[in-house]
């Protein structure tokens, strides 16, 4: 460490929402970070986190940001839908890029981008943010030395509270291009996968229900299905974000359980271990409802602000891509051909739900119709 010459960063973030500026307070405070530019559409919103990251450089157009001279380093934060064009251009200026899942929403799209990032040679991870969750890297620690043997089972069941699904479904114009295990079962899947490095899926069964949200919303509550694997290893997945408003976790309750030829492996990640009851609305969460009275702390995924900073996998994650950007140092952080993995699977969990038929693996672009 002591003989590493450290890089500087110029860093360019793109999206000032609500995750462009828990990772630009991350990055205002690396001691490597010397120049920060912002590229943010909305004008008062660019005005405010420039003032919050004492920016050097604010623009509307993110064109103009990625082509500053200052610049080796970019993170995409936009809405899901605007990743392609910025991420292209970021690809083409060689930065080092990260992006919060997912690369594109269209399968194409995703080939497209990542066949850019891998042609140009940059170095790009996107944001699975749970990975830097110590629960998820002591469970991968003891997956991947065997302690299991062959692992040969895994379940997962993720419960989310309907307020991400309707936040989604009020954005977008096209609410049969967003599905819960696209949106949000994908973080659930990479977490699963990550543990199954080196196995190959093969197949897909699965089915959906919309009976809570399809009437107002025109969208999908919960999908649940099986991969099956080269090596005959079932995953069985379910993902519902339907769940009532007045459900206590903020966003994300999730169980899994690894079995292997040696041994088991349970992982409770529902939140009930702290649970805060009170008089007043909560404000935790991607879209805060006042129906809210009662919490389970630490279901907010990127972490929990605590005296004035944010807390949690989100700052680490944050970090841990800077010192990679800085001193080369190994990430966990999932790669751009992990996420187009991630992608196709959820991609391919919704095409069988819709054909009511199992689907082989991996399934292309020309696949992801509607």
């Amino acid at each position: 460490m002591r003989d590493r010459q450290a890089k500087n960063i110029g860093l360019a973030i793109v999206g000032a929402g609500r995750v462009g500026l828990f990772r630009g307070e991350v990055a205002a405070r690396h001691a490597q970070v010397g120049w920060i530019g912002i590229a943010e559409k909305n004008p008062e919103r660019a005005k405010l986190i420039a003032e919050k990251l004492k920016a050097d450089f604010v623009t509307s157009d993110y064109r103009e940001l990625l082509n500053r001279p200052e610049v080796n380093a970019t993170i995409i934060s936009t809405d899901e839908h605007l990743h392609v064009d910025p991420i292209l251009l970021a690809a083409e200026r060689k930065h080092s890029l990260m992006i919060e899942k997912p690369l594109a929403t269209d399968l194409g799209d995703s080939a497209r981008v990542l066949a850019a990032i891998q042609a140009a040679g940059v170095d790009a991870v996107v944001g699975y943010t749970q990975r830097f969750r110590r629960r998820w890297l002591a469970a991968k620690e003891k997956v991947s030395t065997g302690q299991l043997g062959d692992v040969t089972l895994v379940s997962s069941r993720a419960f989310m509270n309907r307020l991400v699904a309707i936040d989604n479904y009020k954005r977008t114009d096209h609410p049969e291009k967003i599905s819960p295990m696209v949106i949000s079962g994908t973080h659930a899947l990479d977490i699963v996968m990550w543990m199954m490095e080196g196995k190959t899926p093969v197949e897909i069964y699965a089915r959906s229900i919309d009976k809570a949200l399809g009437p107002e919303w025109k969208g999908i509550d919960a999908t649940s299905g099986v991969i099956t694997f080269s090596d005959g290893t079932i995953y069985q997945s379910t993902i519902s974000w339907a769940l009532p408003v007045v459900w206590p976790g903020a966003v994300y309750s999730l169980d899994v359980g690894i079995v292997g030829t040696e041994g088991v492996l349970t992982i409770d990640d529902t939140h009930r271990d702290i649970v805060l009851a009170t008089s007043k609305s909560q404000g935790e969460g991607y879209a805060p409802d006042s129906a809210r009275r009662v919490d389970f702390m630490g279901s907010y995924p990127p972490g929990d602000m605590a005296l004035g900073e944010l807390r949690g996998p989100m700052r680490e994650e944050t970090e841990s891509w800077l010192n990679r950007v800085a001193l080369g140092l190994p990430t966990p952080a999932a790669t751009a051909a992990e996420a187009h993995r991630n992608l196709m699977l959820t991609k391919a969990f919704d095409l069988s739900a819709r054909l009511k038929k199992p689907i082989s693996l991996p399934i292309e672009p020309s696949d992801d119709i509607y």
